[in-house]
């Protein structure tokens, strides 16, 4: 996170920054030094500045927290730290020794007309003390080198892009996916084995019954054929929830997209929050569509305000920790704070693009006249639930439908984290893709299994559940984040540990609906096609 210097710089500029640059929090202003091409520079001075006694305690505060700059030059970045602590021989940290740099040296690489690559050296013998509360004298001055090479224009951001691609890293990641594998390997042999058998035998039983004297009672999950299609309490919010799940869905399926073609490289200021922006903006329309036309299935009247209801369900929680997390960053004049131009902007995405998208999705769905599909007629009355042991209840089910799934992704999630919060590059999508569709493979898969136990102990409230034991992947993902922040980062005060949990909190709620949303229509398929299957009167 950025602060604001304890002096101000009058002659500085700063950079126009598109949306996804504001978004990300990257205020760019320009700097001091002059790099023209291939002009090489020796000791120059950019300023000289009286340190005070506050502005030596806030530099030393910064060195002691490891505090760097970021530049870049012809869209290059390029890093270095500010100062450094001198612990060499020192038990004590009141003996602790803090320096300032104060000399950059600049070696740039070319080939032709070209920028290949800039990386910045910091002088250690050129230092200023700042041990002491007392005024200091700086001078900064500023070298640059510049050498020709043979890389090509096309390849300069492998560099960055090989970073997280070492042998070290990726034996991590394959095992991470050869891990997921596994899991997914015995969870669908398993599953396929049992339900296979179970349901053969079942498929027989029934037969035989329907051919035996009519007065045997039925047992097990062609007992409550009459109660399986039951509509489900609450359905206007539970068609909201498929409706904006699934928009989340085909939202993550794009920015993936993008990702395998390229679009995301390194440094690539702001892309990933422009595109899920737009992308969200644009898809809209497709959770107008999918909870209203599934609302009306579900013979819902008041199809308007199941659509204020689609509109609201992330976007609600969204903008409110939004709103508390902005003000956060301007009482601490963070550079995470929105400017209240970019906040207008964002609005009128909203109220131009997204509501009237979302609008015509649910005139559409609306209009669409599709009936729910049930291979067995509803009677009247609902048959009463038997009394059901502990582990049957929506927790311990939720429990275990969520550990398979996060136990398949848990080591690639590392990596995101650190990418996000540590701000270390990621970029092998195309293992995170297999990773999103193993996770989609096994939370479709455990949910499956979990509602043919329900139906077969005779409770036919399975919509909901299915829904939450989908979607319960997205608490184990926010109960990592406690593990992360305390014993793999070092985020500490208030503003980053709201802003840390703040926005997890939604991104694991948008996992819940979204895979949420995956779990019930995998159960939907099931349930459907074993019902198909038998004579149900």
């Amino acid at each position: 996170m950025l602060y604001n210097f304890p002096w101000n710089l009058d002659h500085v500029t700063e950079k126009r920054e598109a949306l996804g640059e504001v978004l990300n929090g990257d205020r760019l202003v320009s700097a001091p030094y002059k790099l023209n091409f291939k002009e090489e520079k020796d000791s120059s001075v950019v300023c000289k500045k009286k340190l005070l006694k506050d502005e030596v305690a806030f530099f030393r505060k910064a060195v002691d927290k490891d505090y760097y700059f970021q530049m870049y030059y012809d869209d290059l970045p390029i890093w270095g730290f500010i100062g450094k602590v001198d612990k060499e021989g020192k038990t004590d940290p009141s003996e602790y020794k803090y320096f300032l740099f104060k000399h950059i040296q600049f070696d740039v690489l070319y080939n032709k007309d070209r920028v290949i690559e800039v990386n910045a050296r910091m002088d250690p013998h050129s230092l200023v003390d700042l041990t002491e509360d007392k005024e200091v004298d700086a001078e900064f001055m500023y070298s640059a080198k510049w050498k020709e090479t043979e890389t090509p224009f096309e390849k300069r951001m492998d560099k960055y892009s090989m970073s997280s691609s070492l042998p070290h890293h990726l034996e991590i990641h394959w095992f991470s996916i050869i891990n997921s594998c596994v899991t997914v390997l015995l969870l669908t042999g398993f599953l396929a084995t049992i339900l296979l058998r179970v349901l053969k035998n079942d498929f027989i039983k029934y037969g035989q019954d329907e051919e035996a004297a009519d007065d045997q009672e039925e047992t097990g999950w062609k007992y409550i054929h009459g109660d399986v299609f039951r509509f489900p309490k609450y359905k206007s919010l539970f068609a909201a929830a498929l409706g904006s799940g699934t928009q989340l869905f085909t939202l993550t399926v794009f920015i993936f997209m993008l990702a395998l073609v390229g679009v995301f490289y390194p440094y690539n200021r702001g892309a990933l929050f422009t595109a899920l922006v737009v992308i969200y903006a644009l898809t809209s329309g497709i959770a107008g569509y999918t909870a209203t036309s599934f609302y009306c299935q579900l013979e819902g009247n008041n199809w308007v305000r199941n659509l204020l209801l689609t509109g609201c369900l992330f976007c609600g929680p969204l903008f409110l920790t939004f709103c508390f997390l902005n003000t956060v960053a301007i009482v601490y004049s963070a550079t995470a704070a929105l400017p209240f131009g970019t906040i207008v902007v964002i609005v009128l995405i909203w109220t131009l693009v997204t509501s009237p998208l979302l609008v015509l999705g649910g005139i559409a769905g609306k209009n669409s006249k599709a009936e729910f599909q049930a291979p067995c007629r509803t009677t009247k009355y609902p048959r009463e639930i038997p009394p059901l042991p502990w582990y049957r209840s929506a927790i311990p089910q939720m429990a275990m439908a969520g550990f398979l799934p996060f136990s398949a992704i848990y080591i690639e999630l590392y990596y995101i984290f650190a990418s996000v919060w540590g701000h270390r590059i990621y970029t092998i999508y195309s293992i995170l893709f297999i990773v999103f569709i193993i996770l989609l493979i096994v939370t479709a898969f455990i949910t499956v299994a979990l509602t043919y136990f329900q139906l077969a102990a005779e409770d036919h409230e399975w919509w909901w559940r299915s829904f939450l034991c989908g979607g319960s992947t997205g608490i184990f993902i926010y109960a990592y984040c406690l593990y992360y922040y305390y014993a793999r980062s070092d985020m500490s005060g208030f503003m980053q540990t709201s802003f840390f949990f703040g926005y997890m909190a939604c991104i694991c709620y948008g996992f819940f609906l979204m895979l949420g949303t995956v779990g019930f229509r995998a159960s939907l398929l099931f349930v459907r096609h074993i019902y198909r299957s038998i004579k149900c009167e």
